[in-house]
């Protein structure tokens, strides 16, 4: 099995120094899990691969750099080499980290390549020739899916955390750079339309419909007939209170009318 993590030079959220962002260092570690991998590498399309080379000690063996300009589109150069070396899965991580990256790369790749998409997934297992996905749909709930390769996957940041970073394999793993063409991506059927934001209004849910506009006006406001008919005390005694909100709580129907006495 031949699996690529793709990787981004993501920013660290309060220092803003280059980082791998910790979702793509679980990625790696959902791929070094899957048991019977013949081939693992990163793939990384930037103007350097300084900022990805932390992957290097999260478990990955080599990193294969595809040298794009500084703010060039690296889909076309990421899919010409996908293509190329044709992995059985290939997995990203679901967002960006404040860095060039974008989470639409895995989609665009996806459509590109023509492979089918599994977002969010926060466990993977290799089972008979195929590939067993737990898929997040929020709130808790899981969907177990059952693929069969090539694939994209995008990890979830509810999977395992990253390996603890090791030095010696960082020493030891390498980082290739490559000089790919870029693929010829179509560009897609829909055009976008692009228009100022306009605030819509915000639907009632639970209107009143029968009854005279006034009523009705009372009800979507909050100003029942039932609260209109109370009485305003100041001061009152305690005595005088309490009859007053038990009288209301009988009207409104919470309490019971009082059971006349028995003659």
């Amino acid at each position: 099995m031949k699996i690529a993590v793709l990787l981004s030079a993501g920013l660290h959220p309060v220092s803003g120094a280059p980082v791998l962002p910790r979702i793509e260092a679980q990625a790696i570690r959902m791929a070094a899990g899957l048991g019977e991998v013949s081939d693992l590498f990163g793939l990384h399309a930037g103007p350097d691969a300084a900022a990805v080379a932390e992957a290097l000690g999260q478990g990955l063996p080599r990193i294969e750099h595809v040298a794009v300009a500084a703010g060039d589109d690296p889909v076309p150069a990421l899919a010409a080499r996908l293509a190329a070396c044709a992995p059985d899965i290939v997995l990203a991580g679901r967002r960006s980290q404040g860095g060039e990256e974008s989470g639409l790369v895995p989609y665009a790749l996806a459509r590109a390549l023509s492979l089918p998409l599994v977002s969010d997934v926060v466990a993977a297992a290799a089972e008979d020739g195929a590939l067993r996905l737990d898929q997040s749909l929020g709130r808790g709930a899981l969907r177990r899916v059952r693929v069969q390769g090539p694939v994209v996957v995008t990890c979830h940041s509810d999977a395992p955390a990253p390996l603890a970073y090791a030095y010696g394999r960082a020493r030891r793993g390498t980082v290739a750079a490559l000089a790919v063409a870029p693929a010829a991506i179509p560009a897609p059927a829909v055009a976008v339309e692009e228009r100022p934001y306009r605030r819509r209004p915000k639907v009632v849910k639970g209107a009143p419909t029968g009854g005279s506009a006034a009523e009705r006006l009372k009800a979507a406001t909050g100003e029942s007939g039932a609260a209109a008919s109370g009485r305003l005390l100041i001061q009152p005694d305690p005595e005088d209170a309490a009859r007053e909100i038990l009288a209301y709580l009988r009207q409104i129907g919470v309490l019971a009318a009082p059971a006349a006495p028995k003659t």
